[in-house]
Order: structure tokens, then sequence, then C-alpha cells
């Protein structure tokens, strides 16, 4: 049983593709199925460990090393056309004056880094 819910883990095969030497399918995806669901899992996993860390088994130092992380290769590129905005025109009306007003608010609300970066100040005269 625990033999054919590690083969299935570690090959990927789906349930039903189980070789036969393991038993009925179903019946090994129904225990693997109860286990995840009562914790047993997670208790063999903290026995194993507890018992292979005291005798020194276990080195508990880890080293990440960037180098090696990789994005998902859809991730390599911006959206290539504008996303279709659906509810035709007065829709995209009503989210441009929307986006208009929220910007307006937090125009409002940051106080500028200088005065004279503040709406309706003074520009100063130029030099020429």
């Amino acid at each position: 049983m625990i033999n054919g819910i590690l083969y299935r883990t570690r090959t990927g095969v789906p349930w039903r593709d189980l070789p036969e030497r393991y038993g009925s399918w179903k019946t090994v995806h129904e225990r693997h199925r109860r286990w995840s669901a009562d914790g047993t899992w997670e208790r063999l996993l903290q026995r194993v460990q507890a018992e292979s860390d005291a005798a020194g088994g276990i080195d508990w130092d880890i080293s990440v090393d960037s180098t090696s992380i990789r994005a998902h290769h859809h991730a390599a590129g911006a959206r290539h056309a504008p996303p279709v905005l659906k509810g035709g025109a007065a829709h995209a009306i009503r989210n441009a004056r929307m986006w208009t007003e929220l910007f307006n608010c937090l125009v409002a609300v940051v106080r500028p880094a200088r005065p004279s970066d503040a709406p309706g100040a003074a520009t100063p005269p130029r030099s020429t």
C-alpha cells in the first residue's frame, strides 16, 4: 500500500495507471486520501525526522543559491496587447472617470515633496 502511494507520488502517474503489483488503484487512492485528511502523513514525517535528528542524521543548515531560481517561461514578457474592456464604451468611460477621481483624491491627500510642487503653487520666474 505505502509503496503504491510512494510510486504514484514519485512518478506522477494518474491513479488509474498505478501498476497492478500495488493492488487496486482505488484502494491505494482511498488510503492516501484518508491518511492525508487525518494527518497520518504528518505524524509519520515528524517521527522519522525526530528519530533521524536524534541519531544525528539530519543537517538542519540550508543554503539558497539565487542563481538556481528561475521564473516560469510564461513570466518572460509583458502582455502584447492591452486587455479588452468588457461592457462597451460606456463601461470604459465610467472606468476612466473612476480612475481620474481616484487620482485627484490621491493628489489632494499626498503631501508634495516641495512647496513648489503643490497644485496651484506659483511657478518661480525664469532667469533669462
